[in-house]
């Protein structure tokens, strides 16, 4: 089956008003319509986008700066996990847009 077929062209993921591990994962899960069963760390979360759900072709994280302030060492993990899904998967990872 081709994956292309089943990929959103873009998605945008509001993060300004993520302020805790737990909420940003509760946005993660929403967005990108990740199972219930979602662990909600970042194992979990490199599990399902390298293989479990479709990323979009074009993910726009909105409210970057904002929320890079606010959660340093989760916007590494969100930003490292991205990355290391354009580095080993390149056919499934978005282009990554960080907003203001």
């Amino acid at each position: 089956m081709d994956e292309e077929l089943n990929r959103a062209a873009s998605l945008a993921i509001e993060l300004a008003d993520v302020d805790s591990a737990a909420r940003l994962h509760e946005r993660l899960r929403e967005a990108l319509a990740l199972p219930p069963w979602y662990g909600c760390n970042w194992d979990a979360f490199w599990d399902a986008i390298s293989g479990l759900v479709p990323m979009p072709r074009r993910l726009r994280l909105q409210g970057w700066s904002d929320f890079a302030r606010r959660l340093p060492e989760e916007a590494a993990q969100l930003s490292a996990c991205l990355e290391a899904l354009r580095e080993t998967y390149p056919q499934l990872a978005p282009e990554v847009l960080r907003d203001a």
